[in-house]
């Protein structure tokens, strides 16, 4: 399949990448490889979006430093950079929506594209050039027109954030229709994770099946921003399990110790508080 025919892909991951490591970094390889093996589609950017400190998990500390460590972990990569829209916001906001605010801004971006384009520029070229589009676009399937127009954004994730889509109030059900049905999950199971079968007893995930790609780590890795921030707070190093920078980072400013992790602890997770809130209105 020619390049003009494959289904441009953004892979973009939200979370606390509190700190960010390795694996994290891992996921994108993993998930770019996987979905430009298909023949169907081509990622041509992945984006780390920071959750904003108003998440309210215990141990999260302030989003200022997690979106530089994301940025000092990215530094050196030709096509994944951080995002700092959802880090910046005053109060929590739902993946659902953070996928929607960069679906409109690669839409935005697309007919911007469209409207400078040096035909368009020529005399005499603008009515041509209008009719010709809009003659092509009906003949074009709706699928065939969407792979021309802007890339598609896809959730990134691992195999826990999909099995977290059964924790009572955690998500609401049409946040799960919406980012499994309207953009796509692209998910990297680890070792000990079922998500066939998850996806399985799950009637919307199983609905929208198709668009839930599934890929395997087969290189066992178990990395984890929990397991990293209990090391650090006992002294013991983590080099090799984040990048070079952010080590020297969290070294200079000192961020992990027993304090920052009881930071937030007696406050409510956000999204259980807005969706209990929001069950028993």
């Amino acid at each position: 399949m020619e390049n003009s025919e494959k289904t441009e892909v953004v892979l973009l991951a939200c979370g606390s990448f509190n700190p960010i490591t390795n694996m994290h970094l891992r996921l994108f390889e993993l998930a770019r490889d996987y979905l430009n093996g298909t023949g169907k589609y081509k990622v041509i950017k992945g984006i780390i979006s920071p959750v904003g400190d108003a998440y309210k998990k215990k141990g999260l500390i302030s989003a200022h430093h997690r979106v530089v460590m994301a940025e000092l972990a990215t530094k050196n990569s030709k096509w994944v950079e951080v995002d700092t829209w959802e880090s910046l916001q005053e109060e929590w906001v739902e993946t659902a929506k953070v996928l929607r605010h960069h679906q409109e801004k690669l839409e935005a971006s697309s007919c911007d594209h469209q409207q400078d384009s040096p035909e368009l520029d020529r005399p005499g070229r603008k009515r041509k050039w209008a009719e010709q589009r809009q003659d092509f676009s009906q003949k074009k399937s709706p699928e065939q027109t969407k792979t021309k127009g802007a890339p598609e954004v896809k959730l990134l994730c691992g195999a826990d954030l999909l099995e977290s889509f059964g924790v009572p109030n955690l998500w609401k059900s049409e946040d799960i229709t919406k980012i499994v049905g309207d953009y796509g999950l692209v998910c990297i199971t680890r070792a000990g994770n079922d998500a066939q079968k998850f996806i399985y007893e799950s009637d919307v995930l199983w609905k929208h099946q198709n668009n839930i790609h599934l890929v395997n780590e087969w290189i066992a890795n178990d990395i984890s921003s929990t397991k990293i921030r209990r090391a650090l707070r006992r002294g013991q190093s983590v080099r090799y399990l984040v990048p070079d920078l952010v080590q020297e980072y969290i070294e200079e400013h000192n961020l992990y110790s027993s304090t920052s992790e009881e930071r937030n602890v007696g406050f409510i997770l956000a999204p259980l508080q807005r969706n209990t809130a929001d069950a028993n209105a």
